[in-house]
């Protein structure tokens, strides 16, 4: 079976590249496990995704923004980081970035249904879904994909988007650099008494970290990590006990808060490629980079990195050039590495520090959270990075 280009995974990335080609006349075929009813409808996961003003852009170019319902869409004006049981608290605001909001709100299965609609009924794409991946592998001429029912698919380029765990990266023979915290994230909707102010609160308390983020009708995401030896108790804690313990480390500014959803689990396991590409093969998303969730940039980063991708091939199209080329793919690699390696190591070395709890590790928090309030510049920097108002 022929095509243009062989995209394993049809999530939000995977989809998200398809769609920054439309237009482009080239034939994609995308390959996913799930059915297709699973794709068209996904189920709520937990997970809410914070977009900043550039994935904005990018998602209302190719037409997925416009998708979204806006009744499903919250504004973060305000973010607040906390340190411990200090009083004090760095504060960013929407004014001093010049904007309506800092950044977006949306949950995770609405982008993928977005995303899904988008692509569904594009001019050159086939959609294999309950298909798994069982072979990869590359030559000077083509790029081959076999199936579990033994079908072979040849295209000139091989696009995985299959998750941080990849298992074509792995047979395609790109190693890893993968930091597992052994920790886990667990995240849940709750309804709050009081407004929340479109204000995401980071609270890093000794050993947990509680993020609180704001969702349409006055509810909250609640994203609560730990070690996970002791996720099995935050998990099958009593539904009165988790929402008080809740109110409590949030200092019941949001008032009397009630779960809303089941609590979900994730492993927090942190990756980037040394490379984002091989011989007629390119990663994408999370099989590219997959990101410690503390400063929300996963998915941002997922789109940047296919809407890069797909520029290159297009710009190689116009010159009639060859689309699996080692140069184009060589030029998507070091552009979008250029951004994610400074965010992954910098999200990382954070990550450590507000999770560490000893004497000096507190003492460095306390003084970085205050520097970064009181030296503008270096609040601005912050802000640019976490919004990328400027991108």
């Amino acid at each position: 079976m022929g095509t243009d280009i062989v995209v394993i995974g049809a999530g939000p990335a995977g989809l998200s590249f398809a769609r920054a080609l439309n237009g482009s006349g080239l034939a994609i075929t995308l390959i996913d496990r799930q059915d297709e009813a699973a794709l068209a409808d996904p189920p709520y996961d937990g997970r809410e995704i914070a977009l900043t003003h550039h994935s904005r852009r990018l998602m209302a170019r190719h037409g997925l923004w416009q998708r979204v319902p806006e009744a499903h869409i919250s504004l973060i004006r305000h973010a607040r980081v906390l340190n411990g049981k200090s009083g004090y608290s760095l504060h960013f605001d929407h004014r001093e970035a010049g904007r309506e909001t800092l950044g977006f709100m949306i949950s995770n299965h609405r982008i993928r249904k977005a995303a899904y609609e988008a692509v569904k009924d594009m001019e050159g794409v086939t959609l294999l879904t309950g298909a798994s991946v069982v072979d990869v592998r590359t030559d000077a001429a083509e790029g081959m994909v076999t199936l579990g029912d033994g079908t072979v698919l040849r295209a000139p380029l091989i696009v995985a988007a299959d998750s941080r765990f990849s298992a074509s990266r792995r047979m395609m023979g790109i190693p890893a650099n993968m930091l597992d915290f052994g920790r886990t994230c667990i995240v849940c909707r709750m309804s709050a008494e009081k407004p929340h102010g479109d204000t995401a609160l980071e609270c890093f308390h000794y050993g947990r970290t509680l993020a609180v983020l704001p969702l349409p009708d006055n509810e909250v995401s609640a994203v609560i990590t730990v070690g996970s030896d002791q996720d099995k108790s935050v998990l099958d804690q009593p539904e009165a006990e988790f929402n008080a313990d809740i109110m409590r480390r949030t200092g019941h500014r949001f008032g009397e808060m009630r779960l809303v959803s089941e609590r979900f689990a994730y492993p927090l396991v942190a990756v980037h490629a040394n490379r984002f590409h091989a011989r007629r093969y390119a990663l994408v998303g999370d099989a590219a980079v997959g990101m410690h969730p503390v400063t929300a940039h996963g998915f941002n980063l997922g789109l940047r990195g296919a809407d890069i991708l797909a520029e290159e091939l297009t710009a190689t199209l116009r010159t009639g050039g060859d689309i699996g080329a080692a140069a184009p793919l060589a030029r998507y690699s070091s552009r979008h590495s250029q951004r994610t390696l400074p965010l992954y190591h910098g999200t990382n070395a954070i990550v450590r520090l507000y999770t560490q709890e000893t004497v000096p590790a507190k003492l460095a928090r306390a003084v970085l959270l205050r520097l970064g309030s009181r030296v503008k510049p270096a609040k601005r920097l912050i802000m640019n990075q976490l919004t990328e108002t400027a991108a």
